[in-house]
């Protein structure tokens, strides 16, 4: 830890920025990346089958991914780990303030294991998903693409209701003997 407050204080802010910003970078990142091969798949020849799988794979994805994944789940605890990564900054989380944040270290262990199984998850459903012709790759793409736009809307959200006392920070999910009083 920082002994000095000042610096601890500003240490505690940039950790605090990079940590949502880094977070929001990558689901960005990935937007931008599958935006395209999305609306390319909708400029192409589609049958029933095709907008009904692109249909239901919309409500499914803004369902589970969207709603129940970030703005119930994921988003309000990157926020809380961010908050307080803010509070009780140290140099090492502060420098990986982004995987801090999506709980790679310093969590509960129940919680790295969640977020490691879900990372090679997500890893796994892009090998097969580059391997899918087209337009069905594009018209799952497009899923992805609306999950994670509700997955940094939900996210700003919850760090402005924090940063406003509008909402208190959710668990952080920290190991036991990080908790703080």
């Amino acid at each position: 830890m920082i002994n000095d407050n000042t610096n601890r204080s500003w240490l505690g802010r940039v950790g605090w920025i990079w940590g949502l910003v880094g977070f929001l970078g990558l689901l960005v990142f990935a937007i931008v990346r599958l935006a395209p091969i999305a609306l390319n798949s909708l400029q192409q020849s589609l049958d029933w089958r095709h907008w009904l799988v692109f249909g239901v794979n919309l409500v499914l994805m803004a369902y589970y991914e969207g709603y129940k994944g970030f703005q119930k789940g994921y988003s309000p605890r990157v926020v809380a780990r961010a908050e307080h990564l803010r509070k009780h900054p140290t140099l090492l989380s502060v420098a990986l303030a982004p995987a801090f944040c999506m709980a790679y270290f310093h969590a509960t262990r129940r919680r790295i294991i969640s977020a490691w199984v879900l990372t090679i998850s997500i890893i796994i459903l892009i090998l097969l998903f580059t391997q899918l012709p087209e337009p069905w790759k594009g018209l799952l793409d497009a899923g992805v693409v609306l999950g994670l736009s509700w997955g940094v809307v939900a996210t700003v959200i919850a760090a402005v209701q924090v940063m406003t006392g509008a909402r208190a920070a959710a668990n952080p999910e920290l190991p036991e003997s990080a908790v703080h009083g």
